[in-house]
């Protein structure tokens, strides 16, 4: 029977728990006036799905079979949509980030999107547990007149558990370019206790959940006085939220205190302003 003490005086070391690798690699073109798959290609716990779709944008949908990410797993998605194409990217459920033995989970996304096309890149929430460790980055190339519209949103632990976090680790890095361009660049890192950095009132004031949308698109300052009136109709008492636009980019950010809350004003807000139902696993 193996014992790790034993091993450890006779000067052995105990093996490397195993980790999560996963690769996923979509690329949509448009054919004969049709966005239609050009490439598929995935391995580890990385599983991408093709749900029939009519009269909506081609649609993948990313799972990760291992059911979560902890200290030292990896994820690694590429997304690449042609010219004149349009898809949407979701993911089937809640990711969720369990607690870490001292290493972080890292999560990277390669968008790219070609002249006149659109992606949405619009994965379900992010579920920060107690000790959990992520660092994520999503990197961007856009060519000509091309749309990315992207969301992120982040629950700190399950409420409907009880459970009050004290101490996680959370890195979201954000970079976007166009013709080869830097254009926006954004960077969130969360270290420590949830209660202490956000407890200000410039800080979300108990925020328990947030969101960041961002639509870049040449004409997205167009579109500022149309996304604050859908964030009137979305909006609650537990959700606040705000849009601002500028060089070719509208951006919001959402904060509340109740992540059920936030979900039923961001798929509100999406609904609406994108005049569009989301993909059907958001409904599930």
């Amino acid at each position: 029977m193996y014992d790790a003490a034993t091993a450890s005086e006779i000067g052995k070391t105990a093996p490397a728990m195993q980790r999560v690798r996963g690769t996923a690699r979509v690329a949509f073109a448009n054919t004969a006036g049709h966005t239609r798959l050009k490439d598929l290609f995935q391995s580890g716990s990385a599983k991408v799905r093709l749900p029939k779709v009519y009269d909506e944008p081609a649609t993948a949908v990313l799972i990760n079979t291992a059911g979560g990410l902890t200290g030292g797993d990896r994820m690694d998605y590429d997304i690449a949509i042609g010219a004149d194409a349009h898809a949407i990217v979701t993911t089937q459920t809640a990711e969720r980030a369990y607690r870490s033995l001292g290493t972080s989970a890292e999560v990277t996304g390669q968008l790219s999107v070609g002249a006149k096309a659109t992606l949405e890149w619009l994965p379900q929430e992010t579920i920060l547990f107690e000790n959990s460790s992520v660092s994520r980055r999503i990197t961007a190339d856009l060519t000509g007149s091309a749309r990315l519209l992207i969301l992120e949103s982040v629950i700190l632990g399950r409420a409907a558990m009880g459970e009050q976090l004290t101490r996680v680790f959370f890195k979201d890095s954000w970079r976007i370019c166009r013709d080869g361009k830097l254009v926006f660049a954004d960077d969130l890192r969360l270290n420590g206790d949830p209660g202490d950095f956000f407890s200000g009132p410039a800080t979300g004031q108990g925020a328990k959940a947030m969101a960041t949308l961002l639509d870049c698109a040449p004409d997205a300052e167009d579109r500022l006085d149309s996304a604050r009136s859908c964030l009137e109709s979305a909006s609650s008492g537990s959700v606040q939220a705000a849009a601002s636009a500028w060089n070719g980019h509208l951006i919001l950010r959402f904060v509340a205190t109740d992540s059920r809350a936030l979900r039923l004003s961001l798929m509100a807000f999406l609904e609406t302003y994108r005049s569009a139902r989301l993909p059907r696993v958001w409904y599930c």
